[in-house]
């Protein structure tokens, strides 16, 4: 026994000098690139350095086969990394060339360059979160809408943008329903969301992923106390009730379609929404999935013809407005997402 854990520990000091060996430039790119949302915060990305770039890929142990069949959230939540990378490398004078290949691999090639500015995104990647809160309720200026529409303009990517009060909200405030209804009404699904469900300050230290009992707004009680009643919150009467406060506190919906169904198109999604996410940070917005209607397929079709949109695909839906902080969710360290050979 003595033996084999002796063993254990020299690999563990084998492993952890190649990382600590690695160039910090790289693994600073790292560490804020793993900053970027996914769903659940299941972290699904695997990083490989090489001498002159960075490769992602995704990890499939952290996907979600219920509510994410295809793996379409997970691509994009590559593609949200991939700008965080691409950022912080401008923050350390690095020109970025960015390759995606069909099957979803990113490669960030890296060549130091004085004339890379840094790109000033970079301060609010540490920011950024996913904001499940009431929101105050105050509305977006139009100027401001006007700038974060510009951010997609030479984008495949396309963004609609639909105002409290008008009709198109209340649409899609009535998919977003009927997602929640379809969604909690499903045993698989709810099994699948509990998995991933941190009950206190334990559980979600022992991790460092999935969706902390603290962003619920839960205490930090002991987990036999809190997991059944966590567990019994999630019915479709109760996700419903909180939804429609939340939505009617927001300012706008935000819809992101693709072209095509494809993980490179979904990929490129990412990474123009993670620079939409940090500059609406920037502008005092916060935000928050309301993904319900893309994740039902049928829904996803219904919503998109209801709402005019022809030849694209419903990808992203959130909601956007003002409030106030809440707690960040845990990330795991860049050891354990980092390959070597």
């Amino acid at each position: 026994m003595e033996q084999r854990s002796l063993l254990l520990l020299m690999l563990i000091f084998i492993y952890m000098t190649k990382i600590n060996a690695q160039n910090p430039d790289y693994l600073f790119m790292i560490e804020q690139a793993v900053k970027a949302p996914s769903g659940h915060n299941t972290q699904p990305w695997l990083f490989r350095i090489n001498e002159n770039n960075i490769k992602m890929t995704p990890n499939f142990d952290k996907s979600l086969p219920v509510v994410d069949p295809d793996n379409r959230e997970l691509f994009i939540s590559l593609g949200c990394a991939t700008e965080n990378l691409r950022i912080a490398a401008s923050q350390k004078g690095y020109k970025t060339d960015l390759n995606i290949s069909k099957e979803g691999w990113i490669t960030v090639s890296l060549t130091k360059d004085k004339s890379i500015d840094a790109d000033t995104l970079f301060s609010r990647i540490a920011i950024r979160q996913t904001n499940r809160s009431v929101y105050t309720g105050q509305i977006i200026p139009l100027d401001t809408i006007r700038l974060l529409e510009t951010i997609f303009e030479q984008s495949s990517i396309k963004v609609y943008f639909y105002k409290n009060g008008t009709q198109q909200f209340n649409t899609l405030a009535d998919y977003i329903i009927k997602g929640n209804t379809i969604q909690m009404q499903d045993k698989a699904f709810t099994d699948e969301l509990k998995s991933w469900m941190r009950f206190n300050k334990k559980h979600q230290d022992k991790t460092h992923d999935g969706l902390s009992y603290a962003v619920f707004g839960a205490p930090n009680l002991p987990r036999f106390i809190v997991e059944p009643i966590m567990s019994k919150a999630l019915n479709d009467k109760r996700q419903n009730k909180g939804d429609r406060k939340k939505m009617a506190s927001s300012s706008h919906f935000v819809l992101l379609t693709t072209a095509s169904n494809t993980p490179e198109e979904w990929i490129r999604l990412g990474i123009i929404m993670e620079r939409f996410l940090l500059k609406s940070t920037e502008f005092g917005i916060i935000h928050a999935y309301m993904n319900q209607p893309n994740e039902v397929s049928r829904l996803s079709v219904e919503m998109a013809e209801t709402l005019e949109i022809q030849d694209e695909y419903p990808a992203v839906l959130l909601r956007i407005g003002y409030g106030g902080k809440m707690p960040y969710s845990k990330r795991m360290g860049i050891t354990d997402v980092i390959l070597n050979e």
